[in-house]
C-alpha cells in the first residue's frame, strides 16, 4: 500500500469548500473522483485545512493510501490527466511514511489575504480579491495587527457556527503589505478558528479606513464576543498558502 503527500493548487470559486458534500462540486471530492477514475480505488483524501467555499490555495496539502503500486510521478500525471477541466491542479506528489498526516502533522499553516484598493471596478481580479473602495492606511492596520500576535482567546474572531472546543490560539505572524493598489495580509498559526483570518481582515479594514483606531483590538480580544470585531471580509480573496511540517 502506497502512502502518498500531494500539495494542491485551486480556484476556489463554484465550490462548495474542500470538505466533500453529496451531490455539490467539492475540492475534495473532485480529487477523489480523479483517483477512482485513475485506478478505480474508493479513497478519503485528507487535506491539511478545509478551506470554505469560495477560498483559493496555492499549495494545500492532501495525503492518501493506495492498494495499487503507482510511482508519484504517475500518480501525478495521472490525476492531473482526470482533473484538466476542473479548477484543479496537482502539484507535486510524493511517497511518505505511513504515519504522515496532512492535517495532525501540520506545525503552521499560512494564508494570504489580498485586497484591491481603488476606486475603478475590479476586471482581472474579480473573484479574487476583495475590492475596497475607501483608501486603506496599511500602517495603521500593522499597528493593530501586532496586538493579535502571539496566544490569545480570539473567542471575538470565530464565527458563531464554530465547532472548536478552545478559542485560544497562537499567531506566529501578522503582515500588512502594500504594493500600488493591492493589500496583502499575511498570517502564520499552527490551527485556525473558522473564519478567523476572514474575520481579523474584516476588523483590519476598519482600521486601516480610519472608522477604529488600532488601539481597539485589545478591546475586542477582552470582550470574548463575535458581535466586539469587524465584518467577516469574503471568500473571494483569501488563499491557503503554505503548510510547514
Amino acid at each position: 500500500m502506497g502512502h502518498y503527500k500531494i500539495v494542491i493548487e485551486y480556484d476556489g470559486n463554484g465550490y462548495y469548500g474542500w470538505q466533500e458534500q453529496e451531490e455539490l462540486p467539492t475540492i475534495q471530492g473532485a480529487i477523489q473522483d480523479a483517483i477512482f477514475q485513475f485506478c478505480g480505488e474508493r479513497v478519503i483524501v485528507h487535506g491539511a485545512g478545509r478551506t470554505d467555499a469560495g477560498v483559493h490555495a496555492l499549495a494545500q496539502v492532501a495525503h492518501f493510501h493506495l492498494i495499487r503500486d503507482s510511482s508519484p510521478d504517475e500518480v501525478l500525471s495521472a490525476l492531473n490527466h482526470f482533473l484538466q477541466h476542473t479548477k484543479i491542479t496537482i502539484l507535486s506528489s510524493e511517497l511518505v511514511d505511513s504515519d504522515f498526516h496532512a492535517r495532525f502533522s501540520a506545525k503552521y499553516r499560512s494564508y494570504i489575504y489580498t485586497i484591491i484598493n481603488r476606486k475603478a471596478h475590479l476586471t482581472h481580479d474579480k473573484g479574487y480579491a476583495w475590492h475596497v473602495i475607501d483608501y486603506l492606511d496599511t500602517s495603521l492596520m500593522q499597528a493593530g495587527a501586532e496586538y493579535l500576535i502571539g496566544n490569545h482567546n480570539l473567542e471575538s474572531f470565530r464565527a458563531s457556527s464554530c465547532q472548536a472546543h478552545s478559542a485560544r490560539r497562537s499567531i506566529e505572524k501578522l503582515q500588512v503589505t502594500r504594493d500600488g493598489s493591492e493589500v496583502k495580509i499575511s498570517i502564520t498559526a499552527k490551527s485556525f478558528l473558522h473564519n478567523q483570518v476572514r474575520i481579523i481582515v474584516g476588523t483590519l479594514r476598519k482600521i486601516g479606513n480610519g472608522s477604529w483606531s488600532s488601539t481597539k483590538i485589545p478591546e475586542i480580544i477582552s470582550a470574548r464576543r463575535r458581535e466586539a470585531a469587524g465584518p467577516t471580509a469574503p471568500s473571494c480573496g483569501l488563499y491557503l498558502s503554505a503548510v510547514d511540517y
